[in-house]
């Protein structure tokens, strides 16, 4: 494998600081998030569109590093009905037009979750009963998301870029592996996974499990990890609590530094489960670990997988 960071995780260090900090660690790859739920706190979108030569100076300075881009990531939701779901949909085809011009194969987004008929609101269904909740699952496949997917894909394809890689997230239409797989189906193999196993954790989900059902639809990975909390015997995993500023101790379940949710064991059959499936690229440093500064996460983090996972150069 490949190391690298989503250089979201050092959103509070300029751009030079944190491709000087990816640097002095080794990594491989960074990751760049141009916009959507992100605030983009190192790359500008549209400056890198319209001019030539912040490109430049963007590629210059990684590549005097030893730093390449494994993908720019603009997560949102492009189906919310009101105005966030169409700037989220702006901000989705510039990332693919700027991925054009980069020379960059892989786009890391969500799937968008869309409202129900006549809704405001997008509407996360996750249960079969009562009768309402099925019909709106499916109108919401056939009316919002393949008609939309359907046009995304081709305006990817038509700027060259065939690697849309979807995070399985919560509170999106696609958010474990059997969606996925649908949409997959459905649309073609430019619809693949961005594999961040720390969602299938709180979710109950299998993370080694999907690594096998997912195969050749893995194109990136997200190094991130969940641990349970005491908590989850009287909450569920169906938490609601603050992620961030709230009360660690009272939720049901927290992102943690890589380790400190799931152990070597676990992390060595995951790498080790990846390299089975063809899968021998960049594992993308995602710190959201509250209790430790950045940078001492993220260090952690790459110190961790130096331990657990084969390296390829």
């Amino acid at each position: 494998m490949k190391i690298g960071l989503n250089t979201d995780s050092l959103a509070h260090l300029s751009l030079t600081e944190t491709l000087d900090f990816a640097a002095e660690l080794g990594l491989d790859h960074v990751e760049f998030a141009t916009g959507g739920w992100s605030s983009a706190p190192h790359v500008n979108v549209d400056r890198l569109l319209d001019e030539e030569g912040t490109r430049r100076d963007l590629q210059a300075q990684l590549s005097e590093r030893g730093l390449r881009i494994s993908a720019l990531t603009c997560s949102g939701n492009p189906l919310d009905p009101g105005p966030a779901g169409r700037a989220h949909d702006a901000t989705t085809r510039k990332t693919i037009k700027l991925a054009a011009l980069l020379g960059i194969e892989r786009v890391v987004m969500m799937s968008g979750l869309p409202a129900g008929p006549g809704d405001t609101h997008p509407n996360w269904v996750v249960v079969s009963w009562p009768p309402e909740a099925t019909q709106l699952l499916e109108w919401q496949w056939r009316e919002a998301v393949l008609p939309y997917w359907r046009e995304l894909s081709s305006y990817s394809r038509g700027h060259g870029v065939e690697k849309l890689c979807l995070e399985l997230h919560a509170h999106q239409v696609v958010y474990n592996v059997p969606s996925l797989l649908r949409l997959r189906e459905e649309i073609g193999p430019i619809v693949g996974a961005n594999l961040d196993p720390s969602h299938l954790m709180w979710m109950g989900g299998d993370a080694i499990e999907a690594i096998r059902a997912l195969g050749e639809a893995i194109y990136h990975v997200h190094a991130k990890d969940t641990r349970l909390e005491p908590g989850v015997a009287l909450r569920t995993r169906l938490e609601n609590l603050p992620l961030f500023g709230g009360d660690r101790a009272e939720r049901a379940w927290n992102y943690v530094t890589l380790g400190d949710g799931n152990g070597e064991d676990f992390w060595r059959r995951f790498c080790a489960t990846l390299d089975e499936v063809g899968y021998r690229d960049v594992l993308s440093i995602e710190h959201e670990d509250t209790a430790l500064t950045p940078e001492d996460g993220v260090s952690n983090t790459v110190d961790f997988l130096r331990r657990v996972a084969p390296i390829h150069v």
